[in-house]
């Protein structure tokens, strides 16, 4: 009897005592592969023996029910879950992508926030749902939007979770209101300054030497005061093509600036939201589908540049008019929202798509192994690229 196909989480270890993050999502990967046929390891390049290339992976044992160890071989499939770290762990992973480029990877890297915004402006059917937004050289970047926007969002153009997002509120008399997250996610106490204080502000915020994106912000207060967005997860299905598997609003707590559920934000359904932001029962069905295809097209646009994607996460703002924006797009998105939304269904195919996607590519590789390519040259250079920026 053949082996069943292998399919490889690559993650990164979090700290120096190898602590794994999303434990819980691979250990019901590993339990939805098996149902259908697929087995799951779970591995980051520390594992990865340099000379053989063997690899000692954590495997879930679901008769056990608990987590085990096992030297392998290299995965036929590689589900990239390695989430962006300023380590050497990370050094780590950009390396194994490179000497392992010609394996069959679900995903490939996109480049940073700011990278991924231009190529998408230059789509017209795109460009009016993005944000204006400028890469951050000096403060005057800040107060040229400013005096565009009532309101800016700076933000790191690499960050994730809210973390180092600034927002920063033009008022009357000269004067600005200043809300954020720090990089450790903890909300800054909401702080007024004068336009004359503001540089210093920020440069005091960019004390990290980070790069940074500056965006128009937009109206996305509820009534009681609170931020709010909605997460769309758009994934190939196991026919190879994309779908938009769900899409869940998300509100953010008192005094925060962003809706991240770790950052103590909270989930519901994108309808129930919708009803309390728009009303209009026949302009929500209009919003989710524009929505759902904007979602798609952004994928493919992507896809297009930058090589073989298998899901995306879209941050998404929907204004009173009912125009959808673009805040950011997420490659390692989380699937908790829908979870904490109450929407399970989601949820479970949110988890079970990528095996779904895993076994229809092994089956085109088996049958036709021409129409695999490898990484091409493009894509070698955007990983190379991505390395760079980063």
């Amino acid at each position: 009897m053949a082996r069943p196909p292998v399919l490889g989480i690559l993650t990164v270890y979090l700290n120096d005592r190898k602590r794994i993050d999303e434990l819980a999502m691979f250990r019901k990967m590993t339990i939805a592969g098996k149902r259908a046929g697929l087995d799951v390891i779970v591995f980051t390049p520390d594992d990865v023996e340099e000379q053989t290339g063997r690899i000692y992976a954590h495997v879930y044992q679901p008769d056990k029910k608990r987590w085990g160890r096992l030297w392998t071989r290299m995965p036929h499939l590689i589900y990239d879950r390695a989430r962006y770290q300023r380590t050497d762990r990370f050094d780590r992973l950009l390396a194994f992508r490179r000497k392992y480029a010609d394996l069959p990877f679900l995903n490939r890297p996109l480049r940073n926030k700011w990278t991924i915004y231009r190529v998408l402006s230059e789509v017209p059917a795109l460009h009016s749902h993005l944000p204006a937004t400028r890469l951050y050289e000096s403060p005057s970047d800040v107060t040229a939007l400013l005096k565009r926007f009532a309101t800016v969002y700076f933000k790191p153009i690499n960050g994730t979770g809210g973390r180092g997002i600034l927002r920063i509120e033009r008022r009357l008399g000269g004067t600005y209101l200043l809300q954020g997250r720090n990089h450790s996610r903890t909300i800054v106490p909401p702080r007024v300054v004068r336009r004359e204080q503001l540089p210093a502000m920020i440069r005091a915020w960019d004390r990290r030497g980070d790069r940074y994106l500056v965006q128009q912000g937009l109206q996305i207060k509820l009534p009681g005061g609170r931020v709010h967005d909605y997460r769309m997860l758009v994934q190939k299905n196991g026919r190879g093509e994309w779908e938009v598997t769900g899409c869940a609003g998300r509100v953010g707590p008192r005094n925060s600036v962003t809706s991240n559920l770790h950052g103590g934000g909270t989930a519901a359904a994108m309808e129930s939201l919708l009803r309390e932001w728009v009303g209009s029962e026949a302009e929500i069905s209009q919003i989710r589908t524009s929505a759902e295809s904007f979602g798609i097209e952004v994928a493919k646009t992507l896809e297009a540049t930058y090589g073989t994607l298998c899901e995306l996460a879209l941050d998404l703002a929907i204004d009173r008019k009912g125009q959808v924006w673009l805040l950011e797009v997420n490659q390692k998105p989380a699937r908790e929202v829908f979870f904490h939304a109450g929407e399970r269904d989601v949820y479970r195919r949110a988890i079970t798509r990528p095996i779904e996607y895993a076994l229809w590519l092994h089956r085109r590789q088996q049958e036709s192994p021409s129409l695999y390519l490898p990484e091409r040259e493009a894509d070698k250079a955007n990983t190379a690229a991505s390395a760079a920026e980063d």
